[in-house]
């Protein structure tokens, strides 16, 4: 009695202890070793079994001695096996065995080689000879051979590459411009020649085309003079032909009085015409007209050309004024007015022609004007009318430009087949030859011979790598203090996917990929871990590649900026379509980022701004890029690294998944009792700040077990006889069948690949509970035949109890459920009123309270992490919750029969 009072005493403490530390740890108060769990339940655990043989050593002592000669029995007959397999499995156990007990460092140390491996990949081939540092001895040459003088090449192809032709190409853009200015021009020509009007304005049998030519443009003073000869010829004694004075005009007008000779107006010469060969012509063709014709067809001969002067006049002021808008017009009066309207329209035609191949033969930069002006002239001699010669040249050579542009692309590729082409420099080098001197400057051409020879040793930078493996070890050391401190506890697995995934960025960087996995890195890290590892990793990788690697600093920070986007918002998403999203949110991340960094650095100006913007855009694109094969690997990284992301639980969540599906056709009864503890379980996860989609999820999944055998459990009887008091009769067998919805629900969920954190709510949301009703039964048996033994582990749950809070807060929802629904069937039970006046909130929250101290007095909830605070507080939110689920409703007055009413 006194041993089993030391070990009563003894476990109570341990308990107590468990306690204090399990709360102080949930506080933040106590860093969490990753070993010191695993040892304290292994102890617990031991002291337990130890406290059950000793208690059960008095009273079945018998049973005892059975069972130890039956286990010394199988012993001796596997002795002589073991015997044969201990020599040869001893050394693999025992490194087994080591391996599993150190595979926290194992994963540490592998973390630190893989990375430094990887980031200094640089660092296992670098020779021990470098150009410019002084060589260590004398080196003379083993034998003769050519060597390739590759700088002296280098420089020959060079100096070809640069003397090559350059290739030039036509600007499009130029000639479009080109063609517009032209059309421009014409169309003010057009205009300008439709105010003047059709030219020539008569038929020239009438008049001749120079002489409706000079009557259209001369002075007016000439056309008065002409009107007056003409008009003279009727009458021969009046003045000779082609003289005219400015008093013979003045004497039609009234006479005035007579001024002094400062204001008398000067008396104007005559002026003679006849020696003008135009106007002589113009007065003989208007006096052989009056000789065919009458003299009313000569005024309106004369009425026509007065009309076609006005035109004329208005047009050249409509010239003037296109001139002093365009001061660079090429339109001249007598060129462009006086052209038949045939050679004008001949003129556009080949003005058109002439554009047409000279620029598809491409006029280049810097070409002399005289040059250009004499391909002009060349080919207005076919395409122009003569007359209209000087007015083509004049349009084209205003319009004409250098239209070809250098062809960057062909050039280069010219020039590299140039060089190509230039054969390597070779030189002799004799045996014996001194190569460098002790102390002398090691040349390029002096490591190129020693390379040759195979004189330059390589070595490994052992220094630099330890280097940077102590500076990763820092950098794995942060990240360990940080996993310590976010209440996240990792597994190995855990550890060794964050591992691969942090190396796919300098992996991708060793094997020449300009752009890195930071998006992926940071989108799966973000949604597996959540955003304080992921940024994290993304952090602490930051500088080591900065300072480890060579690469663009812009590369660099529009990386990181997009894989801190992804690590910071991943989590937080909630469907696959909303990941997408915060891909392209990535992508214009990382190309606005390089664009800034180069804008700020000035490489974004100047002649390489386009180069920039591909840069930019590309960045972008690969943004996009690594977030879509993210997304394509996060269901394949779940399934085999048993991960659970709030994605994941949401899709497990859905109703119609195949195990829910039949849990609500084969088990309803189960399924309602399912989504009330989740109902009860999820508010309490909420208000205490756990993981509500992981409650949610395993909480569908906990009873899945019942599917088994539905009949067994109450809640699906639907009013029927209980198989258990009508068919089975033994409390025994009933314990067994309620005790196996928990290793059913393990196999199916086992076989539909549930994740391993769904998995433990079903055996853990049982504990090691007691199956109270029918342990009560064997105990009333055992009472009527003292033969009976009741053992309280055959009506037990096998555990384990809940390892964490939300297994812990499933495992009261799922008790108090129960309880609840019994108020409300004994509240509406007949003869009894509405459940709200019955049962008061106060009653209820007791009840509950008194179950949550059972299970608190049991130890189900001693690993869970759940206080004594929390408990009452769990009690209160499922109150409230029932509460809102069976309110108080409106009480509806009773009314009388109808037929009663009529016969009142």
């Amino acid at each position: 009695m006194k041993m089993q009072q030391f070990l009563q005493f003894l476990n109570q403490q341990l308990i107590h202890w468990r306690r204090q530390y399990t709360a102080l740890r949930r506080k933040g108060k106590l860093m969490r070793s990753p070993k010191a769990k695993t040892h304290r339940r292994e102890l617990l655990r031991t002291m337990l079994k130890n406290i059950l043989l000793f208690l059960s050593k008095t009273n079945h002592k018998s049973v005892g001695v059975a069972r130890r000669r039956h286990r010394r029995k199988q012993e001796r007959s596997l002795k002589p096996k073991a015997k044969s397999v201990k020599t040869q499995s001893s050394i693999y156990a025992v490194g087994l065995d080591w391996a599993y007990q150190q595979r926290y460092s194992v994963i540490l140390a592998i973390a630190i080689v893989s990375l430094t491996g990887v980031i200094g990949n640089k660092l296992y081939n670098q020779t021990q000879l470098q150009v410019g540092n002084p060589a260590p001895q004398t080196i003379t040459a083993p034998y003769t051979a050519n060597i390739e003088n590759q700088k002296k090449t280098e420089a020959k192809r060079k100096a070809v590459s640069e003397s090559s032709l350059q290739m030039l190409m036509l600007d499009a853009r130029v000639n479009e411009e080109i063609n517009k200015n032209l059309q421009q021009l014409l169309d003010d020509g057009n205009e300008i020649r439709a105010v003047a009007g059709a030219f020539p304005f008569l038929n020239s049998v009438i008049l001749s085309i120079s002489t409706q030519r000079y009557l259209r443009s001369c002075p007016e003073s000439e056309w008065q003079a002409l009107l007056l000869t003409v008009e003279n010829s009727k009458n021969p004694q009046k003045k000779p032909k082609g003289q005219t004075t400015a008093s013979s005009n003045q004497e039609r007008q009234p006479r005035t009085t007579p001024k002094s000779d400062s204001q008398s107006p000067k008396k104007t010469e005559p002026t003679d015409f006849s020696q003008n060969t135009d106007f002589t012509q113009a007065v003989a063709e208007l006096e052989s007209y009056r000789l065919i014709t009458s003299e009313k067809n000569l005024s309106l001969l004369i009425a026509l050309i007065s009309q076609a002067r006005q035109r004329y006049t208005q047009a050249t002021a409509k010239l003037l004024q296109l001139e002093s808008v365009k001061p660079e017009a090429v339109y001249e009066e007598s060129l462009l007015l006086d052209l038949l309207d045939v050679e004008w329209k001949k003129t556009q035609t080949g003005i058109h022609q002439i554009t047409e191949r000279i620029l598809a033969q491409g006029i280049p930069q810097g070409l002399p004007k005289n040059i250009l002006q004499d391909a002009v002239s060349l080919q207005l001699q076919t395409f122009v009318p003569e007359d209209a010669e000087t007015l083509a040249k004049n349009v084209l050579l205003a319009v004409l430009k250098p239209n070809l542009q250098n062809d960057e692309e062909q050039t280069r590729e010219n020039a590299q087949k140039a060089a190509a082409g230039v054969p390597p420099v070779m030189e002799k080098v004799h045996s014996g030859e001194v190569i460098v001197k002790k102390g002398a400057q090691i040349t390029a051409w002096n490591f190129e011979v020693l390379e040759h020879y195979h004189l330059i040793r390589r070595e490994i930078k052992w220094q630099e790598l330890l280097k940077l493996g102590s500076v990763i070890a820092i950098a794995i050391s942060i990240f360990v203090w940080v996993e310590r401190h976010i209440d996240y506890e990792l597994r190995q697995r855990d550890r060794l996917l964050v591992l691969l995934l942090t190396l796919s960025v300098p992996g991708a960087i060793a094997i020449g990929l300009p752009y890195t996995t930071w998006s992926a890195l940071g989108l799966l890290l973000g949604s597996f871990y959540g955003s304080t590892l992921a940024l994290t990793v993304v952090g602490l990788l930051l500088p080591i590649l900065g300072m480890s690697l060579e690469m663009s600093k812009a590369a660099l920070l529009a990386g990181v900026g997009g894989g801190i986007l992804g690590s910071y918002i991943a989590q937080r998403l909630r469907s696959r379509e909303e990941l997408a999203l915060l891909g392209v949110a990535i992508a214009l991340t990382q190309g606005g980022i390089y664009l800034v960094v180069k804008i700020l650095i000035g490489q974004a100006f100047g002649s390489t701004w386009y180069i920039v913007l591909q840069e930019a855009g590309l960045f972008a694109l690969s943004g996009l890029g690594w977030s879509i094969v993210a997304l394509g690997l996060s269901p394949y990284l779940e399934k085999v690294f048993d991960l659970v992301t709030p994605i994941r639980l949401a899709e497990l969540a859905n109703p119609n998944r195949p195990l829910l599906k039949r849990l609500a056709t084969e088990t309803p009864g189960t399924f309602q009792h399912t989504l009330l503890v989740a109902t009860l379980a999820e508010a309490a996860a909420k208000e205490l700040g756990c993981n509500v989609e992981l409650v949610r999820a395993g909480t569908l999944y906990h009873d899945i077990g019942k599917m088994h055998d539905p009949l067994g459990f109450i809640e699906n009887q639907m009013g029927g006889p209980n198989k258990h008091d009508t068919e089975i009769k033994d409390p025994w067998k009933s314990a067994e069948i309620i005790k196996k919805h928990v290793t059913e629900g393990l196999v199916m969920a086992r076989k539909h690949l549930l994740p391993t954190a769904i998995q433990a709510f079903i055996p853990e949301h049982q504990g090691t509970m007691l199956i109270a009703y029918f342990h009560h039964q064997a105990q009333q048996m055992a009472q009527e035949n003292p033969s009976l033994i009741v053992d309280d582990a055959d009506f037990r749950y096998d555990g384990p109890i809940p390892q964490s809070r939300e297994t812990g807060i499933v495992m009261l929802a799922d008790s108090c459920e129960a309880a609840l629904r019994s108020l409300q069937v004994s509240a509406k039970s007949p003869g009894k009123k509405p459940l709200l006046k019955d049962v008061s909130t106060e009653q209820a929250l007791t009840m509950l309270n008194n179950i949550l101290r059972a299970k608190w007095q049991d130890n189900q909830l001693v690993d869970s992490g759940l206080t004594r605070e929390e408990m009452s507080q769990i009690a209160e939110i499922f109150v409230e919750v029932w509460q809102q689920f069976h309110h108080k409703r409106i009480a509806y007055p009773k009314f009388k029969a109808s037929g009663a009413a009529l016969n009142s």
